[in-house]
């Protein structure tokens, strides 16, 4: 673990999913024809579970607030959540009779397409008793937000920092009124490249919170403030699955971000999150060597490459 770490935890919001990942995928299918995978793994999924985990591993306490997904998915998912030390006391079954809460994602090559079951809520509320033990929400994204837009008052009014996600949604991204509000309420706003385009494209700025971090895949990423661009290029890995690279940046952000570290090097241990995720099935298939960074010597950049994990 590394030292002076936020002994504060840190508390993600956001859907909860059973994530079908379908790997080693020649093409993606079209309508009339049929591909086949050369492996599949079943996971627990989902922005919010993706970014906790990544931050538990790197020694930041973590806890979830979601509602499960529905049987038969329901304990495949807790005990996931449970095996990678997320705290689950904020989280509620899902009502009866609800559908259960699937992606199938689709790796392909260096990126990956997904099919989601959205239902009803996101997360359950949360009273602003229990807010106040933590020291920085994370959101998921957008849809969480909106769904649930007193989040950054009650947070703010606690005494938190809040970061939000974005995640892709053809209806949101279809029609942004009121994305702009949104986004400007919390303080860090994290989007990839294709989102922050379309986002731009329908007029809202990458300057829109205080600080946006817009994460480019083998590229590495962007971090734009009012009066700065920061751009810190990644090393590229063999990559299994890229399914929840983006969280995992998140998490290695954030967890650095809450240190008060010089803000090259929170992208820079973003980008090794996101490195580290990509190598293995599942979002948090690959955050095993982010476990072993026991040496306080050791940051995680210098810890991975001791591993040898970039080629």
């Amino acid at each position: 673990m590394n030292q002076n770490v936020n002994t504060k935890p840190v508390l993600c919001a956001g859907r909860v999913y059973c994530d079908l990942v379908f790997t080693d995928v020649p093409r993606l299918p079209t309508l009339g024809t049929e591909t086949f995978a050369g492996g599949i793994g079943i996971h627990a999924g989902g922005g919010a579970f993706i970014t906790a985990a990544t931050l538990s591993a790197l020694g930041q306490t973590s806890s979830l607030l979601s509602i499960l997904p529905a049987a038969p998915f329901d304990a495949l998912v807790t005990k996931e959540l449970i095996a990678n030390n997320v705290n689950i006391q904020h989280c509620v079954p899902a009502p009866q009779g609800d559908d259960p809460q699937i992606t199938v994602a689709i790796a392909s090559g260096i990126d990956r397409a997904f099919i989601s079951r959205r239902v009803n809520s996101a997360i359950p509320v949360i009273s602003d008793g229990n807010i106040c033990k933590y020291s920085h929400l994370h959101i998921g994204e957008i849809r969480t937000l909106k769904e649930h837009p007193e989040l950054p008052r009650q947070a703010h009014a606690a005494g938190l920092t809040i970061s939000l996600d974005c995640g892709w949604d053809d209806e949101l991204m279809a029609d942004p009124s009121g994305l702009k509000e949104l986004i400007a309420s919390v303080d860090i706003f994290l989007p990839n490249e294709v989102e922050a385009d379309q986002l731009l494209k329908a007029g809202i700025s990458m300057t829109t919170a205080p600080l946006t971090v817009i994460k480019c895949g083998e590229k590495g990423a962007v971090l734009q403030t009012r009066t700065e661009t920061i751009t810190v290029p990644t090393t590229r890995v063999d990559v299994i699955d890229a399914t929840g690279a983006g969280d995992a940046f998140n998490g290695g952000f954030i967890f650095e971000w809450l240190r008060d570290t010089p803000l090259a090097k929170c992208l820079e241990v973003g980008n090794a999150c996101g490195a580290s995720a990509v190598q293995g099935v599942g979002g948090t298939g690959g955050l095993a060597s982010l476990c072993e960074i026991s040496a306080p010597q050791l940051d995680p950049i210098s810890a991975l490459m001791a591993k040898k994990t970039y080629r």
